[in-house]
């Protein structure tokens, strides 16, 4: 399974969830829905913006697990 890993990013940048839905300005449910991995999917645009605001790639923003489905 495919998984954002928003959180430990968030951790090595030393920034919370919270600044991190301020920056973003969408709703709260949807964040909150896309950041615990409830989505099934993510525009290309809001990949691009969190890789610029975690300052990292798109390969280190997702994480891939086999063991999860």
């Amino acid at each position: 399974m495919v998984r954002l890993n928003v959180q430990a990013l968030l951790e090595k940048k030393g920034k919370t969830r919270y600044w991190l839905y301020k920056q973003l300005g969408m709703s709260y449910q949807n964040f909150k829905n896309m950041i615990d991995n409830k989505t099934q999917s993510i525009r290309y645009d809001r990949i691009e913006t969190l890789c610029l605001l975690l300052d990292c790639t798109p390969n280190e923003l997702f994480e891939f697990d086999l063991d999860r489905e």
